[in-house]
């Protein structure tokens, strides 16, 4: 009899043992992270170094795979698709929080279909010009384009993207009417700029500051409510002559809703250590970024909030993407 309850006992315990094992050994293979963007995008230089780090943690490779297009929706449908076991991961940003509300149709709900790891970088966007638009400052800019009217263009990485949004919160807030030229990707919208194609941009910092600094574009602002320790030279958009104006480029990683907690857990964990080494800081900084910590629960809460600020603001500037 004592053999018999030895061995129920063992059966009973057997499958609390295997997800102890299950939850000790994530991940046992290698992980995949999508990004909605183009190689050489602001995102992807400092979600590669992200992806990069956080697989040294995992000890496990982290492939970092570019899926642009639809406004970086393409990646997201795909990830809230894909298996719910933790391996298959989302580089977003804060055009996942605009496009909630600015698109009319999507084939996922961030809400309902992916749930946060935590975030990675925040830091403003920075509005660069081509340096033959005789403007000096962001007054200068309106005050041109209020002569000429949608005559302009400014370009972004793709409709309903992070830097198609400040633009369309600057035209909001200041009657400043300009073309809105949508890219594939950053890259070829800087090119288009440099060029002359383009005449203003509202470019990811990282993406903007290599050719501020060799001369290649003109730098106006920063869209921060406070100036960027990157660049400090640079006034924000308040201190320019926007009231009012603030808006964020964050990055962050998520996963499908039904991912298990426990893999939710060893990604936050890692992701967290990843965000607060001090080389980190260091590797962001050059290319124009800051960490940014917020751990799963925290960037639920910031998600929502966000969801939330920006659908309003594109009910009120009548936004909609098809």
């Amino acid at each position: 009899m004592l053999k018999s309850f030895f061995q129920g006992a063992a059966i009973f315990a057997a499958p609390f043992f295997v997800t102890g094992v299950c939850a000790q050994t994530f991940p046992s293979k290698p992980l995949r992270m999508l990004i909605g963007f183009p190689a050489g995008s602001s995102s992807d230089v400092v979600g590669r170094i992200v992806a990069q780090k956080l697989g040294d943690g995992l000890a496990q490779n982290v492939v970092f795979e570019n899926r642009p297009g639809a406004g970086a929706n393409i990646a997201a449908e795909a990830v809230a698709k894909s298996p719910a076991d933790g391996y298959t991961l989302l580089y977003a940003n804060t055009g996942i929080a605009v496009a909630h509300s600015a698109y009319a149709k999507l084939g996922y709900d961030v809400l309902r279909d992916l749930t946060p790891v935590g975030m990675a970088a925040a830091g403003p966007h920075m509005l660069i010009v081509n340096p033959a638009l005789p403007v000096k400052s962001v007054k200068d800019l309106i005050a041109l384009a209020k002569a000429r009217p949608r005559e302009m263009n400014v370009a972004s990485s793709g409709a309903g993207n992070s830097d198609h949004f400040a633009y369309e919160l600057f035209r909001s807030m200041t009657g400043a009417e300009m073309t809105h030229i949508a890219y594939k990707g950053g890259g070829q919208a800087t090119v288009d700029l440099i060029s002359g194609q383009m005449a203003a941009y509202f470019s990811g910092m990282a993406q903007a500051l290599p050719h501020v600094r060799a001369g290649r574009v003109r730098a106006l602002a920063v869209t921060g409510s406070k100036r960027s320790d990157i660049a400090p030279q640079l006034p924000t958009m308040i201190e320019a002559g926007v009231p009012g104006y603030e808006h964020l480029l964050w990055n962050a990683v998520l996963v499908p809703a039904a991912t298990p907690k426990d893999a939710i857990a060893r990604l936050d964990s890692e992701l967290s250590k990843v965000v607060a080494a001090p080389d980190l800081r260091e590797r962001f900084a050059a290319i124009g970024v800051e960490p940014a910590q917020k751990n799963a629960a925290q960037m639920a809460a910031y998600l929502k909030s966000e969801i939330d600020k920006y659908s309003k603001i594109v009910r009120a500037i009548g936004l909609k993407i098809d």
